[in-house]
């Protein structure tokens, strides 16, 4: 028998799922070790190991979604990152571009590049536009620069030359020299081979993003693989990149750049699988879990993606709509929206007497008040638990417990007390103000793109999606709420149903009409190539690859792409033409047919489909605590509701016919809170369908 495990590290709890090849699925809870994330995958895996009695050696793969590059650069413990670029430009970083997260604060202060102004020096030679060398490189002043950079000391150099996505050559051989002189070790990202495109900023800080995170996440995935081995492990380590692909954990390491989202995609893709199962096109997919909640999109069965992504600017709602906070990375990612809502949000009372629902958190140490660890403050759980939402002895199946009575202390004197008001009336305050927070983010996927909320069913998840998730639909008058089996657990599914990815690019940009068919096809054709080796690096047969095309292209003039497929056996310039046409009409609301267009860029994405039957989510071993015959619950469900006795019932009690509200459903890993005006069922891939009543009455 063979078995893969799914791992996926949250700020409060690490989610991981066993499927074996018999069908049988297994999940596990345990806390996040904030201080070596290691720790708790390893208790996770050895619990899962011996309670299922299974051979470590037949495990045939374990597949991750980590923080920890993101981690490396919100707090700012990144490796010493020097970077050689071309003389006359070392301040490029500094520059950026003319774009601030902040509306008319003209004393906005950017974020420090992640490579100080000391450790940028400069090389001569030019490189131009068409990848013709203008000035040849001097190599006398490479080796001074490695020289200098060895005296500071570095762990990390970024090379970035000035159109050096049209000729690599001086970089590569610049990459040759600091190989031969710097330390083993030291860790060495070229522009050309992290983002051969276009865009002097974007390029530039996307290199030194790759460089500043990569000895942190080569020694975090090298420590896990030993880990991985001590426990008898010996299948590959595989990372879910913030695309939603996955990749080997070698790659990861020399492109960590790839992997920043990685936790989230998981979500986001594992959404994806199940509203497809489920035949639902249209999807918004919302992820809270004890630190943040995210929502994506999903249009016609695919998730909405991105190349304008900024890290290190906190949480924010979009990289897309906030832009300038933080450092550029140009990669391609699943377009996430987050804020700082999740289980462990601290509950607050500004100066001014306004409530406040985090981003500050208690995350897994010391945790919710009513997690009896030392933490004082009160949460968005510990409101949960003076509604009556969450049970008041424990969560997990009982591996956390919880001690009620804190928790109504922390909201009395912490919430109630300032604000003057019932302690239950500040519970449900900080329930309302944490789902109007993430109503913002639904909206940043939604409404603020030119989509109907309406259009689309919400699909909850995580530790606490499911509570909140019908206060979000009812405001944004969606009617139809999915809370998919395993909830809390279901991003690490998603790792499971994801396809091993490797993406390879080249700036082009050229007149759409002037580029022959055969130019693009010799392009093509290469990037084909490279995107077949990287799946072969990874092991996959020649037989089981899959490769697909797009084009990048614009208007001329525009500063901006748009994505379209297109056909490599024979590229047709006008049907492009008029892909491009209609992606633009369905983008921006207007197009040009006819207008000068421009082929930015053409990329091959080469895919291992991952062939997992996502019926696995639904045979997953819940195991939930209550029972049948658990006494009802006194649930507070607004001012206009009240109290009620709410019947506290299993995932399994519910049926195909709709059951009407207040209901409670506990599960190991999540509970899901019905209101009286809302109806619940089961369909026959164990989802939970709300459908809501609206308006409130």
């Amino acid at each position: 028998m063979e078995h893969l495990f799914g791992v996926d590290i949250g700020g409060t709890f690490t989610d991981i799922v066993l499927v074996s090849s018999d069908g049988t699925v297994r999940t596990r809870k345990v806390a996040s070790t904030t201080g070596d994330y290691g720790e708790g995958i390893v208790q996770g895996l050895s619990e899962l190991i011996a309670q299922s009695d299974i051979d470590p050696a037949a495990v045939r793969g374990v597949v991750h979604g980590t923080t920890v590059a993101t981690n490396t650069i919100l707090e700012g413990r990144g490796a010493r990152t020097g970077l050689i670029t071309t003389r006359g430009f070392r301040d490029v970083l500094e520059m950026r571009r003319l774009r601030i997260p902040q509306m008319y604060n003209l004393q906005y202060t950017p974020p420090r590049p992640l490579a100080p102004r000391r450790l940028r020096l400069e090389v001569d030679e030019r490189i131009g536009p068409r990848g013709e060398i203008w000035r040849a490189l001097d190599e006398a002043s490479v080796e001074l620069a490695i020289r200098r950079l060895e005296a500071a000391s570095v762990e990390a150099i970024a090379v970035a030359l000035i159109n050096s996505y049209a000729n690599p050559a001086h970089e590569r051989r610049i990459g040759e020299i600091i190989r031969a002189r710097m330390p083993r070790g030291t860790h060495i990202t070229l522009s050309t081979e992290i983002l051969p495109e276009i865009r002097e900023y974007e390029r530039t800080s996307t290199t030194v993003v790759n460089a500043y995170i990569g000895p942190v996440v080569e020694r975090y995935l090298m420590a896990l693989g030993a880990r991985l081995t001590s426990l008898g492990i010996v299948a590959p380590l595989r990372i879910m990149q913030s695309n939603g692909g996955v990749m080997a954990a070698q790659a990861a390491a020399a492109k960590p750049a790839y992997i920043i989202e990685s936790g989230p995609a998981a979500g986001v893709i594992a959404a994806v699988a199940m509203a497809r199962r489920i035949g639902a096109a249209n999807v918004i997919s919302l992820d809270m879990g004890g630190t943040t909640a995210k929502a994506a999109l999903i249009e016609n069965g695919e998730p909405a993606k991105t190349a304008e992504y900024e890290v290190g600017a906190g949480i924010n709602l979009s990289s897309k709509l906030v832009k300038g906070g933080g450092h550029a990375v140009k990669l391609p990612y699943i377009d996430i929206s987050e804020i700082g809502a999740g289980g462990g949000s601290i509950v607050s009372v500004d100066p001014l007497g306004g409530l406040k629902v985090g981003p500050r958190s208690a995350g897994a140490e010391p945790g919710p008040a009513c997690y009896g660890l030392g933490g004082s403050e009160a949460t968005f759980t510990d409101a949960m638990v003076v509604l009556g939402y969450i049970n008041p002895n424990y969560l997990a199946g009982g591996r956390v417990r919880l001690h009620a009575d804190l928790a109504h202390r922390a909201i009395a004197e912490r919430v109630a007390a300032p604000l003057g008001v019932p302690p239950i009336d500040a519970a449900w305050g900080a329930y309302a103000v944490c789902a109007a927070s993430m109503t913002r983010a639904v909206k940043a996927v939604s409404t603020y793109r030119g989509r109907d909320p309406r259009d689309f069913a919400l699909m909850a998840f995580g530790g606490n999606g499911a509570i909140a998730a019908v206060e979000i639909a009812r405001a944004l008058h969606i009617r139809r709420v999915i809370v998919p089996p395993s909830p809390g657990v279901f991003s690490a599914f998603g790792l499971l149903c994801s396809d091993i990815e490797y993406v390879a690019s080249r700036t082009v940009f050229r007149r759409l009409g002037e580029i022959g068919s055969g130019d693009m096809l010799a392009v093509l054709a290469e990037l084909e190539a490279q995107a077949r080796a990287s799946l072969a690096g990874d092991g996959v047969a020649a037989e089981t690859m899959i490769v697909s095309h797009v084009a990048e292209l614009r208007y001329s003039g525009q500063a901006y792409e748009l994505t379209v497929p297109i056909d490599a056996a024979a590229p047709d310039l006008k049907a492009i033409a008029t892909a491009f046409d209609a992606e633009h009409s369905r983008t921006y609301g207007h197009a040009s047919p006819g207008a000068p267009t421009d082929l930015v860029s053409l990329k091959a994405i080469g895919r291992a489909l991952a062939g997992r039957d996502v019926s696995i989510m639904s045979r997953a071993a819940s195991g939930c605590a209550a029972a049948a015959a658990v006494p009802p619950r006194r649930a507070y469900f607004g001012p206009a509701a009240g109290h009620c006795d709410t019947p506290v019932i299993t995932r399994r009690d519910l049926e195909v016919e709709a059951r009407r509200g207040p209901l409670i459903i506990e599960e190991y890993d999540a509970t899901c809170v019905v209101p009286p005006d809302a109806t619940a069922s089961l369909d026959q891939y164990g989802n939970i369908n709300i459908h809501i009543g609206w308006p409130r009455e």
